[in-house]
């Protein structure tokens, strides 16, 4: 099935991509329905990807990285995603919202010293925000980094934190100063002492993928954890977070992309009334318009990644990605399931695997509201505050 493209990819855009898919066919369909039946976090695959130089796309070369962009993230997340979402979650944690605040404020010790393993898969990382009383509103976050000789002591607890589980490196939004945004200070640890891991939380779908609840009790992080200027944290955060609504649009991309093709192979080969349903418009045509929309929110994507690496800005244009692929997700995965009939309900196709894992890409890294408040603003500026 042919995928609008942009026409002025690179060779290296195109390999990589190539990459994505062949490793994607080979070790992950064949997996992933396992995977999720048994909610196992395949660990071993995510270190091969890293061995691929999957989980380091955006970290200079002389960290360890592939040394690529944003526009290869993009179009690695949709090969990964159209295989198995829960596993392209650790390849967009890895790499946007790990890695790139590292590249972004990390000192150059920082760099050297976390870069390397994030970048191998040697090291997972996971990026701690989200509080039970903050999410959307991330300037009330309560986790508190209170100063001692050498560095900080954290407490506080934090919530839906993606790799969590399976992680040897925090990035940690915490209080160092007072209310409100200024007083937020990013900082970044190892697991140690008073880092406390708790369950893994049920989820609808991205079963393949490590979801937890994090506390903090008394965990020491020293000076030299300070990632960034300290107090400003919470633009940091906000920063990283407009790069990683591309992956996460990409990301709905891949699983839109997979359930048509699913819908269209079944649609193709289901026999009633004396021929394949496909001859029927009631058929076709949902799946059609699914067709359309997939490569309209694919180009957005891609839009959006391309001003990202031309240093442009690209905070709207991730918002209107992710705003529109996420819905698209959503839409495709139903078409999948109503298509496939009786079948689509069962567990035994991926039609509601699809479904399940679409819906999570209109909530995280900001809610399909939040996007239109970001494309909002852009429109009006002040007169939307």
């Amino acid at each position: 099935m042919l995928h609008a493209m942009p026409d002025d990819l690179s060779d290296t855009h195109r390999e990589i991509r190539a990459l994505a898919r062949d490793f994607a066919e080979g070790e992950i369909v064949p997996n992933a329905s396992a995977w999720n039946d048994q909610q196992h976090v395949p660990l071993e695959v995510i270190k091969q990807m890293g061995a691929l130089g999957l989980l380091g796309i955006v970290v200079p070369e002389e960290y360890g990285g592939s040394g690529l962009d944003a526009t290869s993230l993009a179009l690695v997340m949709e090969e990964i995603a159209c295989a198995d979402a829960g596993t392209s979650v650790a390849i967009a944690v890895q790499n946007g919202l790990v890695a790139s605040p590292i590249v972004r404020a990390g000192t150059e010790d920082q760099k050297h010293e976390w870069l390397p393993g994030i970048a191998s898969g040697e090291m997972i990382g996971c990026y701690a925000l989200t509080e039970p009383g903050a999410g959307s509103d991330t300037a009330v976050l309560s986790t508190k980094a209170t100063a001692s000789a050498d560095g900080w002591n954290l407490t506080g607890t934090k919530q839906w934190i993606t790799n969590g589980g399976i992680a040897d490196v925090f990035v940690i939004f915490a209080r160092t100063g007072g209310d409100g945004a200024r007083g937020i200070s990013a900082l970044v640890s190892p697991k140690a002492n008073g880092l406390l891991v708790g369950r893994e939380i049920p989820k609808m779908g991205l079963h393949s993928s490590s979801t937890v609840e994090l506390a903090f009790d008394g965990l020491h992080v020293s000076r030299s954890g300070l990632l960034g200027a300290e107090g400003e944290g919470l633009k940091l955060a906000l920063a990283t977070l407009d790069g990683g609504r591309i992956s996460v649009a990409a990301q709905a991309v891949g699983i839109a992309r997979a359930a048509l093709e699913l819908a269209v192979k079944y649609a193709s080969e289901r026999q009633a009334f004396g021929g394949s349903i496909a001859r029927f418009q009631g058929v076709q045509f949902p799946i059609a318009d699914i067709a359309a929309q997939v490569d309209a929110a694919r180009l957005l994507t891609l839009h959006a990644a391309g001003l990202r690496d031309a240093g442009h800005p690209h905070g709207a244009a991730g918002a209107k990605a992710k705003l529109f692929a996420s819905s698209v997700a959503v839409r495709a995965a139903d078409v999948a399931v109503q298509t496939l009939g009786g079948y689509g309900y069962s567990r035994e196709y991926n039609a509601e695997r699809y479904y399940r894992d679409a819906k999570i890409t209109e909530i995280y890294e900001g809610t399909s509201e939040i996007q239109r408040l970001v494309i909002a603003r852009s429109l009006f500026g002040d007169a939307a505050r």
